[in-house]
């Protein structure tokens, strides 16, 4: 029986856009592992899916004014299509929707709970009288306790990773309204984590080959001992709880993500016809289960996720690694979909080809320390390595042997050089395979392109230039060898570069995807005569002008939510107030603001606004201006405030989709390239986006028509 490799990856919130912060984090190296592992002739099924249930989907719904289904729909289509494209290759991505799914689901839940791993406890809880409900955690935000992070939900903190107890935060507000709510009791369900923790502490002894930074994570929680966790939720969209008197409540998202793994592998089985084939990857003790996600879910996969299986069925595989990534990062900063804070999946392959950002990724990726995205280096790695090196060598080899021979020339006697290349070949494919073993893929990475190198340098020894003249059979084996060499690079690409080394692969002779090759055929004799169509170069080169997703002028905004805390009269002029605005942690400010004619001090001050905060300073009428208010006008006579509703003060205003890269200092001239407008609905946009805040959409403080712009 063909040895079983098992690929769970992370379950992507259905509610907002694919960027490279999930590539790089968990799809691109689990891709890379899957086309490796089948190359090796193992048996593997990936699976992962959609997660469509839990608060950031029904926040999300609420933000655009529309049903939950809706919003999954949308982004599990959208989800689907970047997966595709950008060469990701499941057996199955499915989504947490499916009746299969909630029936797996039910049946873990209920099992564990006939066992006693689940309980009923009264706990405290947080209310909001003005919404008049009880608020998931991710309803509620307040300041971190172990960090002092002012924006941490109510279930983790993003800053510093914390998992917490909603009663933990300090300065707590119901992210719906914006009040403070009061707490209450409620019955919930809890998981027994604490069952578990001696289990736990004797599966993880021979953990020894996981991440140092995995194994310390998991091995810290441990020590600090395990607390049971809420396992139900007071919100309607979500799995049903199967107990009764929890009918009004549905299972935490968290529960309902993990158990995808087993459901999706069950539902996989279901497709190809054989509904308990998804056994033999989760009832045999020999095959390995492999995890692939960022590292702020450690804890989820390698501590609750195994407590669970425990629970459920002690028959069932354990994960065998947990290769978390870091984060990838723009400019310093985490990419979010919450921040518009990223480059988008489906924006980029608009205008790059998917193994360029591939090469990209792999070659940077953050497998043990964050790492940035900065489009100079992707420019220069794209240039030097993947066209430079790589492409060139690959095209230089395929253009002269289709100008002098035509086809792929017979190989001749060896010398020791061309003995040489053949052992790096061998030596070549030990390597990668040993990193990619080992879920070391830049270190793979870096040994395939030690081999094109070498294929730069063998040419350039060689001087098939000079050999054509003097010894045509000669110079026929240098370039059968400069072929096996790329015939050997298509092969160790193949995980990496997907779509290049099928073209390369296929301009060798070769029927059959690349991707279906074993990884042995790197070393297997070519096709002698096949002819060789004249090559086109695999890869372009790129320039920092191409980028039109860094350069939208959007981009350059630094729009931030500000309170006018005080407005006084202009002494110089009859139409102008001096504002004075708050911008939290930016601190205090003074605009110059033409807003006299339509709104009184009394209505503008305790007004939160949007503000341009780096448009360069101006003195108007002997005051300096420190910035710009936002406010609409339809050419009726109305002029409205841009309304940011109850967000804090100094929060950011994106827009999803755009980086948010603002310049130091913003000209008028730059800012007047952004045509922000009105909708029907009072919304504000941009090129049909909405302007939005951490509260959600920013809006017309007055009705204005609709086109109504903004000044």
């Amino acid at each position: 029986m063909k040895e079983k490799v098992y690929i769970g990856v992370a379950w992507p919130y259905a509610n907002g856009s694919l960027h490279l912060g999930h590539m790089a984090g968990c799809y691109l190296p689990a891709d890379i592992f899957a086309r490796y592992n089948r190359m090796k002739g193992k048996d593997v099924l990936m699976v992962s899916g959609s997660d469509e249930h839990g608060t950031p989907i029904t926040i999300s719904a609420e933000n655009e004014k529309t049903t939950p289904r809706a919003i999954v729909d949308r982004y599990n289509a959208e989800h689907n299509e970047d997966l595709k494209h950008f060469g990701i290759s499941f057996d199955l991505f499915t989504r947490t929707t499916t009746e299969n799914h909630e029936k797996v689901v039910q049946d873990v839940f209920l099992t564990l709970y006939e066992k006693g791993y689940i309980y009923k406890k009264n706990v405290d809880a947080f209310y909001c009288n003005n919404c008049n409900h009880f608020l998931p955690d991710r309803y509620i935000e307040g300041t971190c306790p172990h960090c002092g992070n002012e924006k941490a939900r109510g279930d983790q903190c993003d800053e510093c990773g914390k998992i917490l107890d909603p009663l933990e935060l300090l300065d707590v507000k119901c992210k719906i309204c914006g009040s403070t709510p009061e707490v209450k009791t409620s019955d919930h369900l809890f998981l027994a984590l604490s069952k578990f923790e001696q289990k736990l502490f004797d599966w993880m002894e021979d953990k020894k080959h996981w991440k140092s930074s995995v194994l310390k994570f998991t091995q810290n929680w441990l020590k600090n001992g395990l607390e049971d966790r809420a396992i139900t939720r007071d919100m309607k969209w979500g799995i049903k709880v199967p107990v009764e008197g929890f009918e009004g409540k549905r299972i935490y998202v968290w529960f309902d993500a993990v158990t995808g793994y087993l459901s999706a592998s069950k539902e996989w089985s279901q497709n190809v016809g054989n509904p308990n084939k998804w056994e033999e990857w989760w009832k045999n003790k020999q095959a390995k289960h492999y995890y692939f996600l960022a590292k702020d879910n450690i804890p989820f996969h390698s501590l609750i996720w195994p407590s669970m299986l425990m629970g459920y069925d002690d028959s069932l595989n354990l994960p065998y690694d947990i290769p978390a990534n870091e984060y990838l990062c723009l400019k310093g900063e985490q990419f979010s979909k919450s921040r518009g804070l990223g480059i988008f999946v489906s924006n980029v392959l608009e205008k790059f080809d998917a193994d360029a950002v591939r090469y990209y990724l792999s070659i940077n990726m953050p497998e043990n320390k964050d790492s940035n995205w900065l489009w100079d280096d992707f420019v220069a790695k794209n240039n030097d390595e993947l066209v430079g090196t790589y492409g060139n060598f690959i095209h230089r080899v395929a253009t002269f042997t289709q100008k002098n021979f035509g086809e792929i020339p017979e190989q001749g006697t060896l010398d020791d050089l061309d003995n040489q290349a053949i052992k790096k070949i061998e030596e070549i494919s030990e390597e990668v395979s040993d990193a990619l073993e080992k879920c070391r893929f830049k270190q793979g990475l870096r040994a395939v392109m030690s081999l094109a190198q070498f294929g730069n340098f063998y040419f350039d020894q060689k001087q098939p230039w000079a050999l054509i003249k003097s010894d045509k059979d000669k110079c026929g084996t240098v370039l059968h060898i400069c072929l096996k060499l790329a015939n050997a690079l298509a092969v160790f690409m193949a995980p990496y570069l997907p779509f290049s080394s099928d073209k390369i692969w296929s301009a060798l002779g070769h029927k059959n995807s690349v991707h279906l090759a074993s990884w042995d055929d790197a070393l297997s004799d070519l096709i002698v005569g096949h002819p060789l169509e004249k090559p086109k170069p695999i890869f372009k080169k790129l320039l920092l002008g191409d980028f039109v997703i860094e350069a939208d002028p959007f981009s350059k905004l630094d729009l931030r939510v500000a309170k006018v805390i005080d407005a006084k009269d202009h002494s110089q002029a009859d139409k102008l107030y001096m504002l004075q605005v708050d911008l939290g942690a930016l601190g205090k400010r003074v605009l110059v603001a033409s807003m006299k004619p339509y709104y009184t001090k009394e209505e503008i001050t305790g007004k939160n606004i949007v503000i341009v905060v780096n448009l360069k300073p101006a003195t108007i009428r002997g005051v300096k201006s420190n910035g710009m208010l936002l406010a609409a006008s339809d050419g009726s006579g109305v002029v409205s405030l841009l309304s940011p509703e109850d967000a804090s003060p100094g929060s950011e205003i994106f827009i999803e989709g755009i980086p948010r890269e603002p310049v130091d200092v913003l000209e008028f001239d730059d800012f007047k390239q952004v045509a922000l407008i009105v909708n029907e609905k009072q919304e504000v946009t941009y090129q049909g986006k909405t302007l939005q805040s951490e509260k959600g959409k920013i809006i017309s403080d007055k009705e204005v028509k609709k086109g109504a712009k903004i000044s």
